[in-house]
């Protein structure tokens, strides 16, 4: 077994096309096929359904891409090592962000790198929380960004910054007379959410976890919460970071949250075993730009991460 041979697999699995997989890697399409077929025979097992169109692993096949995918990606971490640092700030960088993070950090972190390292070649991705952990152990990412605790020993993560979560209300509804909600207030009141699709929920409902502020736009934008609440009337809850995203006008509908006060953490999330310190402070660099001082943790503000 070679690392040649886990990175054609790779491509077939990419390219779902043994040419097209072939053209990538400047094989011939024969080349390539005699070189995963000694794989095959080499582990004893098949990896692709070659009668299937497109080619697609078999079940056994999709667990050895992945571990391969792991082996690769330890194998450039081993020659990132023995860069300089110039060389190191080069090359693909692939960040993955929930969705209530995306519209506060992508535009400036783009920004950020392009100005101040224009050889990193960055490329971003909205995720849910579980798909970017999942990313992450198979090295398809290379740093998430995310709420905490992630609660996962096999990732570490980075605070950021902290936030608090606000109430926009619509002017039809009683809340907007007041200066500020209590929690408590908000038992019983239906507000408008994105949890396996936009709906209204009315909190309480369920008993339990009643009020868990950072699940009300999972898979979703904030920016669509607020435009059904103009359009529909009721309530919905946004974090802190977004109000300089709305209009002016607009943020006369934000409401404090009291007793106690909603919150979250935002934190970079890397594999245990990364080494990619510089791009890792590049990013943080970036967000330390973008996240008003009075938000960001003290990792942050310091200006330098050490792995």
């Amino acid at each position: 077994m070679t690392i040649q041979q886990l990175r054609y697999i790779i491509a077939i699995d990419d390219y779902r096309h043994f040419g097209r997989a072939a053209e990538a890697c400047n094989l011939t399409q024969s080349t390539l096929s005699l070189m995963v077929k000694k794989l095959e025979e080499e582990l004893d097992v098949r990896i692709f359904d070659r009668e299937s169109h497109p080619v697609v692993p078999t079940a056994i096949g999709r667990r050895v891409i992945d571990r391969a995918k792991v082996v690769i990606y330890n194998v450039e971490q081993i020659a990132e090592m023995t860069r300089s640092e110039k060389e190191i700030l080069s090359g693909p960088l692939r960040l993955a962000l929930i969705s209530t993070v995306a519209p506060v950090l992508i535009p400036g972190i783009f920004s950020y790198l392009g100005e101040h390292y224009p050889g990193i070649s960055l490329q971003t991705e909205e995720m849910l929380s579980s798909t970017i952990k999942e990313k992450l152990r198979k090295a398809e990412v290379d740093i998430g960004i995310m709420a905490s605790p992630v609660n996962e020993p096999d990732l570490l993560e980075i605070p950021l910054y902290h936030e608090r979560f606000l109430a926009y209300v619509s002017p039809e509804n009683h809340a907007y007379d007041l200066k500020s909600i209590k929690t408590g207030d908000l038992l019983g009141q239906s507000v408008w959410i994105i949890r396996d699709g936009l709906r209204q929920w009315k909190i309480g409902e369920s008993g339990g976890d009643d009020i868990a502020y950072d699940r009300f736009f999972e898979g979703g934008r904030v920016g669509i919460l607020i435009q059904v609440v103009n359009c529909n009337g009721g309530i919905t809850i946004i974090p802190e970071t977004h109000t300089d995203l709305i209009m002016y006008s607009q943020q006369t509908c934000l409401r404090p949250i009291t007793d106690p006060v909603p919150s979250r953490t935002v934190s970079l999330v890397i594999r245990s075993d990364y080494i990619h310190q510089a791009k890792l402070n590049a990013v943080a660099s970036a967000i330390r730009h973008i996240i008003p001082p009075a938000l960001q943790e003290p990792i942050l503000r310091k200006g330098k991460i050490v792995l």
